[in-house]
């Protein structure tokens, strides 16, 4: 087992750009606004779980069930571009959902462990060894944690008005990131 400084910071860097969770602090915060709290530690451990399992046997769950990676990383675009249209249009096309699941669906998945993230897992491992791709998880998911525990202060820092236009401001990134998740998928 060999560790390589220079493969964990290109995978930490290269899965903190795909996560972004600090463009999704707007979606945090409707998210803990709708359902009253999000547990933190239950979302964070559930997407590294997810993230770590993925990179494992990703390919080879999806070709049991029959998917490909692409039919994957389509259907993770139409559920983030319903979150971007939420958040753009103001509009609630999600249910509300119990506090528990929230933290599951859609924050752990697929809004930080979603089909951007996992298609990229699949990509870096083709580049990188293993070992530097879980360690790149692992201060992604304690930064992930670190923001989803500080949503208050992070929410006062903002304020109101701030908060509107990131969620719009966001919303249209996110709506641009779910299309080019399309496209790349479909070849349109």
């Amino acid at each position: 087992m060999k560790f390589n400084l220079s493969q964990i910071l290109s995978t930490t860097m290269v899965l903190f750009a795909i996560i972004d969770i600090l463009g999704a602090i707007p979606v945090v915060i409707e998210l803990r606004r709708k359902a009253g709290h999000i547990e933190s530690e239950k979302a964070s451990l559930v997407a590294a779980g997810l993230m770590i399992l993925f990179l494992f046997v990703g390919e080879s769950l999806l070709k049991v069930i029959g998917l490909d990676v692409e039919s994957f990383a389509i259907a993770g675009s139409f559920v983030i571009f319903f979150i971007a249209m939420e958040m753009v249009l103001g509009l609630t096309i999600f249910k509300e959902e119990a506090p528990e699941t929230v933290s599951i669906v859609p924050l752990a998945f697929p809004l930080i462990a979603g089909a951007g993230t996992m298609t990229t897992l699949l990509s870096l491992k083709t580049e990188y060894h293993t070992q530097n791709i879980l360690v790149g998880i692992i201060l992604n998911i304690l930064f992930v944690y670190f923001v989803l525990k500080n949503t208050n202060r992070l929410e006062k820092l903002f304020g109101k008005s701030g908060l509107n236009i990131l969620r719009k401001a966001f919303g249209v990134i996110l709506l641009a990131i779910a299309i080019k998740l399309f496209r790349n998928n479909t070849g349109l």
